[in-house]
Formats: C-alpha cells, structure tokens, sequence
C-alpha cells in the first residue's frame, strides 16, 4: 500500500522549490502531481480509488501563458474525480472555478459586502467599442482592461481616451482572453503606490504583503519565478536587487495590518463561507477614501525577502496545514480499524 501523504496539483515546477522545503522542514511526505501534458498525471482510472494521501490543488488561472492550455480542464476532471471518491481535498473544484474566473470572483466579494471595482465583462470582440462607450457614458476618462481568467497581469492595459481603446482593438497587440470575455474596470488610484495582498492558510491570517507599485507594473506576482523584467502597458516590473538607492522594497511585511484589522476578519469569514482554505486577497486603499478588494488568488506564491522576516512561513503553514490533515485522517482511519478489529 501507497504511504499516505500530501500530492500538491500544479502545472508549475518553477513555483515548487520552497514548498518542497517546506514539507520537509515540517516532516510532510509530499509528492507533486503535474497536470500538463506528458506530466505525472497521463490518465486517471476512473474506476479506482485514489491513492491515500492529502491532496491539495493549487492549479492557476494563466497556467495556458506557459504552454499548458489544458492544465485546467485536467484539473477538473482530476479533482472531481477525487471528491466524487471521497479523498481530502485542499482547495477544490469550487475554488478553482474562482481562480479561473475574476467574474465569480467580484460577484462574490461583492455580495460579501465587500467594495469592488464597477466592472463590465465583455463576451468576444465584436462589441468591446460599444461596451465601453457605455461604461464610460460616452466620455474620455481613464480606465483599464484586463482578462478574466487572469495572473501576471494579462489583458492589463490603461486607455486614456476612446479612440486609444478602439485602436487597441483593431491593432495585432490586442490580447485575445483565453476565454474570450475581457473586463473592463475602473481605474483606481492608490492613496500611497502600494497595495496589501492578504495570505491566510487554513482560515487563519498570515501576514499582509506590501506590494510597491511605484513603477507602475501590473506584475504582482510575488514568487522569483515572477520576478523577471516586464513591460506591461509601458510599465516595467524591475528585477530584485536592480531597484534605484533607496528605493523601498518591491515586496516587504505590511505590520500595521493584522489578525485583528476589521478587513482582515471580514475576509476570514468569506473566505471559510466559501470553501477556500489557502489564498492571498489582494486590495488598494485608493484616494478617494475607499478599500477595494479586486482579487482572490488561490495558488498563492510566497517572496523570499518577505518570507526571511515574516513572523510566520507561509509555505510552512501550509505543510502543518496539510499535514495535519493527513495525520488526523489517517489515524483517524488506523483507530477505526483497530476497534473493528
């Protein structure tokens, strides 16, 4: 018999190293599944039940910008097939529909009570000219686009006028969305160039990340894998250690923000209504007196330079997470034997 432990679905072996240090910090047997084509996962019998372990789905929604354009309809059919039977399952088929889906994602946040940016969504090409005429009333102020199954900024474009955006449009740079529906949102200005990403694992709150964006990059990603030389709609997310003297940090610990910060609490409570065990939610405290909560990331990545000061470990906290998922799982199964026995 398999020894029970933690398999981690992903599509991403750039992003696995500090988790793999992680469980073997915490004492976790893990082992990845790769869902790309040719990866661990060629096919799954239907008919068989699925080894004994943990598993634990952190599947992202711009896996297709990396050449794995099924990776999402492998997971579907992979973590239906795992509740279907039963197995423990970390951030499943309904988180994953909100990682793919930024629409799902504001509906959600916005029935929660949360502020959220006014977004249209726009199906194909052919009325994109006219939708945001509408959004816009007609007018030239800015606003911005971008994609709703979403990640490193994809789609993320400002236009400033109307003839900016029908010229985009018709250019060879537009971005056709993988799933052909395009946001458009208004435009927020930051009170301070930064916004908070907010990482909970298990329900409970991590930390918060102070993300700079003085530079103007949509690239938030935090991981080193992310952390690679840009340009998205002219603004340039720089490589770490080039930033100019003095210039503050691109990832540091928000302190101020904690357990106890009232939108913290709000979200721990939305986050455990939904089903969502790991995550980091970001939002922008904007000008204009507003917070507003745009995004709910489920495959989270952790930045290194936060990680060396942060109070706690993100990727630890989600080896202990899980491993103790595992442990009362499977003693839990171990005592029900030995009382039948």
């Amino acid at each position: 018999m398999t020894t029970p432990r933690v398999y981690v679905i992903h599509e991403n072996p750039e992003w696995f190293p500090p988790f793999a240090a992680a469980f073997e910090a915490e004492g976790v047997p893990v082992e990845e599944l790769l869902l790309t084509d040719g990866g661990a996962v060629g096919s799954i019998d239907l008919s068989a039940e699925p080894a004994p372990g943990v598993y634990w789905s952190r599947m992202s929604a711009s896996s297709h910008t990396r050449g794995n354009e099924h990776s999402k309809e492998y997971a579907r059919a992979l973590l239906g097939w795992l509740e279907r039977a039963g197995a423990t399952v970390v951030n499943g088929s309904h988180v994953l529909e909100l990682e793919v889906s930024k629409v799902a994602q504001h509906g959600l946040l916005r029935d929660a009570g949360f502020d959220v940016p006014r977004t249209t969504a726009v199906f194909g090409t052919a009325s994109l000219r006219d939708a945001a005429r509408t959004f816009t009333g007609g007018e030239d102020f800015p606003f911005i686009t971008k994609h709703n199954q979403g990640g490193k900024g994809l789609g993320v474009r400002r236009f400033d006028t109307l003839a900016e955006f029908d010229a985009y449009v018709d250019s060879p740079e537009f971005e056709e969305p993988v799933d052909g529906i395009t946001l458009l949102q208004e435009l927020l200005t930051a009170r301070e160039p930064f916004i908070t990403r907010a990482e909970f694992v298990g329900g409970e709150f991590v930390y918060a990340v102070r993300v700079d964006t003085s530079a103007g990059s949509f690239e938030l990603c935090p991981a080193d894998a992310c952390e690679v030389p840009q340009v998205i709609a002219g603004a340039v997310c720089d490589v770490p250690g080039t930033e100019a003297p003095g210039a503050p940090a691109a990832f540091s610990v928000r302190d101020e923000v904690t357990a106890e910060h009232p939108l913290v609490q709000q979200l721990r409570t939305f986050l455990a209504d939904q089903g969502i065990q790991i995550a980091g939610v970001e939002f922008m405290e904007t000008t204009d007196g507003r917070t507003v909560v745009y995004d709910v990331n489920t495959n989270t990545n952790y930045n290194p330079a936060v990680e060396a000061v942060a109070p706690v470990s993100g990727p630890r906290a989600i080896a202990r997470l899980t491993g103790a998922l595992l442990e009362q799982r499977y003693a839990t199964a171990a005592a029900g034997v030995a009382t039948t026995a």
